[in-house]
This record gives structure tokens, C-alpha cells and sequence, in this order.
């Protein structure tokens, strides 16, 4: 018996130990559903791997009282995540883009991104105006977003409105909008609500002419940026705009590019180590460099146009609030 024991515990010391990968979250339901969903991908694609989601909480998701282009943080729903990857307490994090800093700390890469979901922002409306659009609410109607971007762009299409922040996770801001009376309506992420699977909520959505979105959007909330692309006859058309706080001073340009790709492409990750995050498996390096240089190219003329002059009095501004 000790002989078929001692046979038995050499053997399971032996074998191979299936691997963990720890992932890092915010804790949030909707940060814990993207979660959830890319580790099912990945386990999908590696069997042979088991996953443990660890969540924390962040700075973001802490100071709830104040404005987030107020907080003055850099990385304010990453830093801890980062210092989790850091330490090695954590082997991947997962993140909505819009959370990123605009430059990773050193040694960081952004691994892979997903395919994009609906990127336009959604009104929610206070059940008394159920049926309405932003046009059509009352006058002076308070409309709740934690977003300079939307901010910027709705108060120069909605003159009549105001606008206050609001912050908290999706259930918090939606909970303050239904059982408060401070709020006509919230604008939020259509993406993060067809993802809680609220999208009975959703009152209506906002055209590029209304507000276009972050880039890499599913948000993006400090700096009045903001992009819109489309695709038609093999052209990518970017356009792009900067905005004041107020919108009364408002830049926007459109450029376009040729992008060759063939008609059928397979969602996968690109293995060139130099295009990472890129999910189009078959769409041809140059292509997608064609579009990486079409922002470029973008950016630099908005920037040559007088952009620079623009944001920088909406930072001074909005530390001086």
C-alpha cells in the first residue's frame, strides 16, 4: 500500500500543473462583466489555462464627490491595477480603453484589444420624461456626465440645458437619476449599458453631428476630444475636433485614407509583435498602418490650425473651477 502511495504521490508530483493566470479588474458590475468576457475568450483559445479574476478598488472608484477632470490623477481607474502588474500580484489587468493614460507607465504594453462595441453615447432619461430627446427637455433641465467631451459638444448644441457632473459606477448613476429629482437625464456609454443589459434605458442615441466620441472610445472623460470614423468605397474617413468647455470655441477637420483589405477578415490577434492590440487578424500591415498614420496626420493638422491654443486655456479653466 505505502508502495502504491509513495508511486502515486511521485506521479502527481510529476505531472503538470495546469497553469493560473491571475487577472486584474476594477470591481465594479460592469469592469466584472468585460472581465468576464475576455477571460472567456481566452479560455476558449487556451484550454489548458486557468483563470482567476482578482478585483480591487480604485482611486476613480473611491473619490466620488468631485468631478473627474477635477481630481488632478493621472490614471485615475489604473493605478492600482498597475501596481498590482507591478508587483506580480497580478499577470494581466483588463481595461476599458478610455481608462488608459495616454502614455504607459515603462515596461507596460497593451496586449490586445477587443472588437469594438457600439461607441456613441446614450441619453437615459428620468422616468417623467420617458420619450423625450435632449431637443425637447424643458428648459434649464439639468443633464448629469462626468465627460469635458460631451459637456463640450452638447452645450453647443443644447443651449438650453445645463450641465452638472455626476459620478459613481452605472448602478449608482442610475439609481441618483431615478430616485433624485436633480437630474432630467444621464448620458452614458450605449456599450456599457447593452453590456449590463439595460438597454430598455437607453432613450436615445447620439449622432456624430450631436457628439462624437472619445478616441478609443468607450468614454474618455478629462479633455474636450473627441473623433469619428467610417468606412465607405475602400476610404477611411477620420474626423476629428477639439472643443472649449463651453463649445463656443470649436475646431473640426475630416481627412481620409485608401485602405485596401479584402472583403473577408477573421477576428483573431495579430501576431506582429509591432502592431499590438490590433484584432483584424487578415487586414494587411499597410493598411493598418495607412490608418495609423491617417491620425497622425489628423492630429497634426488641427494642432498646426490652433488646436494647442484651445485645450490649453480649457485645462486652465477647468483647474481654475
Amino acid at each position: 500500500m505505502s508502495g502504491n502511495g509513495d508511486a502515486a504521490a511521485t506521479a502527481e508530483e510529476n505531472s503538470p500543473k495546469m497553469r493560473i493566470i491571475r487577472v486584474g479588474t476594477r470591481k465594479s458590475q460592469l469592469a466584472r462583466i468585460q472581465t468576464d468576457s475576455v477571460v472567456a475568450m481566452l479560455k476558449a483559445l487556451y484550454p489548458g489555462l486557468q483563470f482567476e479574476i482578482i478585483a480591487m478598488s480604485t482611486t476613480g472608484d473611491k473619490i466620488l464627490d468631485t468631478a473627474l477632470s477635477k481630481i488632478g490623477e493621472k490614471s485615475l481607474f489604473t493605478k492600482e491595477l498597475e501596481y498590482a502588474l507591478e508587483n506580480n500580484e497580478v499577470d494581466i489587468v483588463v481595461h476599458s480603453l478610455k481608462d488608459l493614460p495616454t502614455v504607459l507607465p515603462p515596461n507596460f504594453t497593451i496586449g490586445a484589444i477587443c472588437k469594438r462595441e457600439n461607441p456613441y453615447d446614450a441619453v437615459v432619461f428620468h422616468p417623467k420624461f420617458v420619450g423625450k430627446t435632449l431637443e425637447t427637455l424643458p428648459e434649464k433641465s439639468v443633464v448629469g456626465t462626468s465627460s469635458l467631451r460631451r459637456v463640450a459638444q452638447l452645450q453647443r448644441k443644447f443651449p438650453h440645458l445645463e450641465f452638472r457632473s455626476i459620478r459613481g459606477n452605472l448602478n449608482t448613476r442610475l439609481r441618483k437619476l431615478d430616485e433624485q429629482q436633480e437630474f432630467s437625464a444621464i448620458i452614458l456609454a450605449t456599450a456599457g449599458l447593452q453590456r449590463m443589459g439595460w438597454q430598455n434605458r437607453v432613450g436615445q442615441i447620439l449622432r456624430p453631428e450631436e457628439c462624437m466620441y472619445a478616441v478609443g472610445q468607450e468614454g474618455g472623460c478629462s479633455v474636450p476630444v473627441a473623433v469619428h470614423t467610417s468606412m465607405k468605397d475602400g476610404q477611411l474617413y477620420l474626423t476629428g475636433g477639439v472643443w472649449s468647455l463651453d463649445g463656443s470655441d470649436s475646431m473640426q477637420e475630416t481627412m481620409q485614407a485608401t485602405i485596401h483589405v479584402s472583403a473577408q477578415h477573421e477576428d483573431g490577434p495579430e501576431d506582429d509583435p509591432q502592431l499590438v492590440g490590433i484584432t483584424a487578424r487578415n487586414i494587411p500591415r499597410g493598411a493598418q498602418l495607412a490608418a495609423e498614420n491617417l491620425g497622425i496626420s489628423l492630429a497634426n493638422l488641427l494642432l498646426n490650425k490652433g488646436a494647442k491654443n484651445i485645450l490649453d486655456i480649457a485645462r486652465q479653466l477647468n483647474d481654475a473651477c
